[in-house]
């Protein structure tokens, strides 16, 4: 089914490179999020400053104790009751490259149950960059038809599987988890 691109996408990620993505919600540019030097390449292709985070994907809730200093004791029950992708800012990022993190320590970071993400993620055995797939300040692409050719030619990789999928694909939830335990809801 994705295996072919899983490992075409490996020797890529593995050497520093940028992969163009389905993700579990719209397609995405991908690289190592411990990689500072493929990290810059997502910004450079973006056009987009270094100042803005980017989200970063894993494949288990466990995983976050590698990433995050501090979540909370019930993270796995809260993130299991989403309906939906939903990407969590965590405080403290720990063990990923200076540049996916934000000023202020945090992280945005969503668990995936998209098998392919999931995949290509278990298989790298680091978090996986997620950004739109578009020139900063452009629309998200809601299908793979329309990722820009600057895009498409940006990367190094870019993945076959799920390039027909016609159902427009929304951004995630953003979701910020205060110390209090409360929920404050960055984008619906």
């Amino acid at each position: 089914m994705f295996e072919d691109d899983i490992n075409a996408a490996m020797p890529v990620l593995r050497s520093g490179g940028l992969i163009l993505y389905p993700t579990d919600t719209i397609w995405g540019i991908g690289c190592d999020a411990t990689d500072e030097a493929a990290v810059k390449k997502v910004f450079t292709l973006k056009k987009r400053r270094e100042s803005k985070s980017l989200v970063i994907l894993l494949a288990d809730v466990r995983d976050l104790l590698h990433y995050s200093a501090n979540p909370l004791p019930d993270i796995a029950d809260i993130i299991g009751s989403f309906t939906r992708p939903t990407t969590v800012i965590y405080e403290g990022a720990l063990g990923l490259a200076p540049n996916v993190i934000s000023e202020d320590g945090s992280v945005a970071i969503r668990i995936v149950k998209d098998p392919f993400c999931r995949h290509l993620i278990k298989r790298l055995r680091k978090p996986l960059v997620s950004t739109s797939a578009n020139i900063s300040g452009a629309p998200s692409p809601a299908s793979f038809k329309e990722v820009s050719e600057e895009i498409r030619n940006g990367v190094d990789y870019v993945v076959k599987y799920r390039q027909e999928d016609t159902e427009p694909a929304t951004p995630s939830r953003i979701i910020r988890i205060n110390k209090d335990g409360s929920i404050a809801i960055i984008r619906d």
